[in-house]
């Protein structure tokens, strides 16, 4: 096998995304398509699991609201039935709210971490057995900048992205030796709907344009560009081939280098 032919995953791949029908999920799950897996997606958003299969017509897709334990175990329910699995990409999340520590509720605040903390652990507990029978079993966590960074004003979103890369690093050393991968991907400022909401909202918290916010944003990256939902579905394809074998609890950041937040 060529060195070059080791850098894309194997075809056939058994691969699970959650919220996999927008956004990066989407970016995701269209990348493994391509690279000849059979995607199984879940999302919250009907209709976006209905635009998405229209595209990708191979695709499996189950409706799911990832803060529901018993949402998550009928997904695995449906993975089970397509036939085992050996990439979890643990791609749910929200934004959270953009206030002061004093301004955020407990409803937000728990919603965050529903969303983007417990729903990594529920889909890693159900995911470990089928993982651990594969031969080629890894998982993707995926973080943020966020979570290697202090991010003032998203401290519910920051707190939940650090605790993704805690869980990864955990779940790396205990999966090591059945030969288990997991890793954490940590995109930067994406380009796409949820970044501009982030922005608008920032923008009005500061009492400032959003092109001013926008141009604040892009100050604090090295390269002064935003990165694509496809710049990460690239490391991630990267990350499940076997030149990658020997990659796991690792954060890798897809973003620019963002100096600070």
């Amino acid at each position: 096998m060529s060195l070059l032919s080791q850098m894309l995953p194997p075809e056939g791949l058994h691969v699970l995304i959650s919220a996999g029908a927008s956004g990066i999920g989407a970016a995701l799950a269209e990348a493994f398509i391509e690279a000849g897996a059979k995607v199984h997606i879940c999302d919250v958003n009907e209709q976006a699991i209905g635009e998405f299969i229209a595209k990708n017509p191979s695709v499996v897709a189950t409706h799911a609201d990832v803060s529901d334990a018993a949402a998550i175990a009928q997904v695995f329910a449906e993975q089970q039935r397509i036939g085992g699995l050996d990439v979890l990409v643990n791609n749910a999340g929200i934004a959270g709210p953009t206030a002061g520590i004093d301004a955020i509720d407990d409803t937000d605040w728990q919603a965050t971490i529903d969303i983007n903390l417990s729903a990594q652990y529920r889909f890693a507990h159900h995911a470990v057995p089928m993982l651990k029978a594969s031969a080629h079993g890894q998982m993707l966590c995926m973080s943020s900048v966020a979570g290697r960074l202090g991010y003032a004003w998203r401290t519910p979103y920051a707190a939940t992205k650090w605790g993704v890369v805690g869980l990864m690093k955990s779940l790396a050393a205990e999966l090591g030796p059945d030969d288990v991968r997991v890793n954490a991907l940590l995109p930067g400022i994406v380009e796409g709907p949820r970044m501009n909401g982030v922005i608008r909202d920032r923008a009005k918290q500061a009492g400032v344009p959003e092109e001013q916010m926008t141009a604040e944003y892009l100050n604090k990256i090295s390269l002064r560009r935003m990165v694509t939902a496809n710049d990460v579905a690239a490391m991630a394809l990267f990350l499940c081939s076997p030149a990658a074998r020997n990659i796991t609890g690792q954060a890798i950041s897809i973003d620019g280098n963002v100096e600070y937040l």
